[in-house]
């Protein structure tokens, strides 16, 4: 009998991660279904699930591979040119390959019900939903969950400086509607004398008389209005949307936002992301911080009480990442994340996020 089955690229840190939980749960290892290989012969799925198996859909942004064929289905599906492969961590074509990603969880999720097999950790449809950061937003707010103001979809630097004139803002968040991991997030600022400040860690490269965006650890700040125009403009031919700014709490000289873990519709799992910078992501080199020494009393009770009403938007997934600004005894959802669990050492009583997980959703055990 197979205990596990996942959607994953084999190697991958996420993949390791899961099966080193398993050994020491004493499972046997999952199985892994490479996304390469689904993508091109769906078939063998069904010749590796059986009705008693965990089955969990891990990110396909592992394999260049099946990144690019899922941007080029995406394409076919908005009748686009194929594209030329994107080089490593550039920002191509974000919203087709939504297209095709999308396309594949809707394929995936009509498999899984025709073959009635499986328990799965997040059903594919909210893994779209989560991985569609705008439309995930509207769904919050639909449920009454606390997020920053949304102030819609940007078309470009001139609609922007509409926006802003339209609201009365001086300040803001511009996000990639696909995006993740703060990939081409800027954060973005003028004052009344006309300077302009746009924070984000997208590296724009200027290449035969057109631009390219790159994803970079490296956070830098445009000024001059023709270099934040071209950027703005880039990012919006992606699919781009603008948020209310929303202050973060300080930490000496650092600010911090929080991610929390929910499992089984529960916060367990949870740490502070302090930086310097206005992105506080991990993987830009920022710190991770102990939750429980930041939050007081009223604090706490607001992120777990938030945390458990945004995952009851999602009834169907089993595990997800939320990134919260708790202040002031008030708790707002910035994002979900579908893969957010990939917190390598942190643990919750006794456990990283994986072997929870697999204690909290496992039908079966072997």
């Amino acid at each position: 009998m197979t205990a596990m089955v996942v959607l994953a690229t084999a190697g991958s840190k996420r993949v390791r991660l899961l099966q080193a939980a398993r050994a020491q749960l004493g499972m046997s290892p999952a199985r892994i279904l490479e996304w390469r290989d689904w993508l091109n012969l769906p078939s063998l799925l069904e010749q590796a699930l059986d009705q008693q198996c965990l089955f969990k859909i891990e990110p396909p942004g592992d394999d260049p591979a099946a990144h690019l064929h899922l941007l080029r289905d995406g394409c076919r599906l908005l009748d686009r040119p194929a594209p030329r492969a994107p080089e490593h961590g550039e920002l191509l074509a974000m919203d087709a390959w939504f297209a095709g990603f999308s396309n594949a969880m809707a394929r995936l999720s009509k498999q899984l019900v025709d073959l009635q097999a499986a328990s799965v950790v997040n059903a594919p449809g909210e893994i779209s939903l989560m991985t569609d950061k705008l439309a995930c937003q509207h769904h919050f707010h639909e449920h009454g969950v606390p997020t920053p103001a949304l102030l819609g979809r940007v078309d470009g630097y001139d609609h922007l400086q509409a926006l802003l004139s339209e609201h009365d803002l001086d300040r803001l968040y511009l996000k990639p509607r696909y995006g993740s991991s703060a990939s081409g997030v800027v954060a973005y600022r003028r004052n009344r004398a006309g300077r302009q400040q746009a924070t984000t860690s997208a590296r724009v490269v200027h290449a035969n008389g057109g631009i390219c965006l790159f994803n970079d650890k490296r956070i830098v700040r445009h000024e001059r209005t023709a270099d934040i125009a071209a950027l703005v403009d880039a990012l919006a031919a992606q699919e781009l949307y603008a948020e209310a700014w929303l202050d973060k709490p300080r930490c000496g000289d650092s600010h911090y936002d929080l991610r929390v873990v929910a499992i089984g519709g529960r916060p367990a799992h949870r740490v502070a992301r302090l930086g310097t910078q206005m992105m506080t992501n991990l993987h830009l080199d920022n710190q991770r911080g102990d939750a429980a020494t930041l939050l007081h009393a009223a604090d706490m009770a607001s992120l777990e009480a938030t945390v458990q009403k945004a995952a009851r938007a999602f009834p169907g997934s089993g595990v997800a990442g939320y990134d919260l600004v708790v202040h002031r005894g008030q708790t707002h959802v910035l994002e979900a994340n579908a893969f957010g669990d990939l917190l390598p050492g942190l643990l919750w009583q006794q456990r990283d996020t994986y072997a929870a997980q697999l204690q909290e959703l496992s039908p079966c055990r072997t």
